[in-house]
């Protein structure tokens, strides 16, 4: 099943995960000294936070997928809406190795798809193959290369 993924950008990042735990009744499931996420099973999200990137606010939306079957299925219905689909295979970021795919709706809104694959040791990696700027996981999909395929 599918989980629905948001990542804010916070300014304090203790502050953001006293509130969040309260609100979500529930402790973070990775802690790290610039990133917090919890797996909920109520509402189905992955819900992250960090301080390691741009502005207070929403950095991306996305959808978690289980494995690259349904990762490929989302990209043919990214492809199909006729948006800039830009892929990240074998990516560290947030902690985790992942394949992803990269959009952004009508509005200029980053959508990350993606499977996640294992745990990583750093926030991202700054030399590893990687769509994005080095300081943020959320690329601007605007000024990056499409899939060919």
């Amino acid at each position: 099943m599918n989980r629905f993924h948001v990542h804010l950008n916070v300014a304090d990042l203790d502050a953001s995960i006293r509130f969040y735990s309260e609100l979500f009744a529930a402790q973070p499931t990775v802690l790290k000294p610039d990133y917090a996420k919890w797996m909920l099973e109520d509402p189905r999200v992955n819900f992250a936070i960090s301080t390691a990137g741009r502005s207070p606010g929403i950095d991306h939306l996305g959808i978690q997928v289980e494995n690259g079957d349904a990762l490929a299925a989302i990209g043919q219905r990214l492809d199909a809406a006729g948006v800039t689909v830009v892929p990240e295979e074998a990516t560290i970021c947030c902690y985790a190795r992942s394949d992803k795919l990269w959009t952004e709706d009508p509005q200029g809104t980053r959508w990350e798809t993606f499977h996640t694959v294992g745990e990583a040791t750093t926030y991202y990696a700054g030399d590893a193959p990687c769509a994005t700027d080095g300081a943020a996981c959320s690329p601007d999909v605007s000024s990056m290369k499409p899939r060919t395929e």
